[in-house]
């Protein structure tokens, strides 16, 4: 079982949304989920499977369809488990931000607050996703007045910024595991001179993991 910290809801509907109805019931012959409830779910939005039997679904659909890869050499999705730190900012509106390390990798995932377990307020009280990259960087220090340039002389400095911030954390790290979607990948040295691989994601979930699952 797992300890859920953070699920996109917006996200798993949306991709639930696009599993083909005949694929989405082969799916859940293979999870042996009752195949009466999965036909409804496909005939009617009301009655729907429990999230969690939607997020299961949704998995094996990404893991079928889409090369779903490790941290240390990330595809459009990617899982790891580490140890993350997660910092939220403010109101349940505005942006999560999670970072941990493995190795010479630095992950950085960037979401909305009101996704993490524990925090749902009314949908009309969200204004913006904060599941992109310019939310991420908007935590950072603006030392220019100015965002940074994407793939322009700037995105250096910024991702710089990026391994500085998780660095600069107070919060203390939880050992997790994640599914998230890749928004950057990209290459930063560190204040060492080694080389970093830095990865930024928008995560699925972020769970809890078991101690004695570390490392596989």
């Amino acid at each position: 079982m797992r300890y859920y910290l953070y699920l996109s809801g917006a996200k798993l509907d949306m991709l639930y949304g696009q599993i083909p109805a005949g694929l989405l019931r082969r799916l859940a012959v293979e999870a042996k989920l009752d195949l009466k409830v999965v036909s409804l779910a496909v005939q009617s939005p009301r009655a729907e499977l429990s999230v969690y039997d939607r997020l299961g679904l949704v998995e094996s659909y990404l893991e079928r369809e889409s090369e779903v890869s490790w941290i240390t050499d990330p595809s459009s999705w990617f899982r790891g488990d580490l140890d993350l730190q997660i910092a939220g900012y403010g109101r349940a509106e505005g942006p999560v931000f999670m970072t941990g390390r493995e190795g010479d990798t630095v992950v950085a995932l960037i979401g909305s607050a009101h996704h993490l377990v524990g925090q749902r307020p009314v949908p009309e009280s969200i204004p913006v996703s904060h599941s992109a990259l310019p939310s991420l960087f908007r935590l950072l220090p603006d030392r220019h007045g100015e965002g940074p340039a994407y793939g322009g002389p700037g995105e250096a400095e910024s991702l710089a910024q990026v391994v500085a911030f998780g660095r600069g954390l107070k919060e203390p790290p939880v050992y997790c595991e994640f599914l998230a979607r890749r928004l950057l990948r990209s290459t930063v040295r560190g204040d060492d001179g080694r080389e970093l691989e830095i990865v930024i994601g928008t995560p699925l979930y972020v769970a809890q993991g078991e101690d004695e699952d570390r490392g596989r």
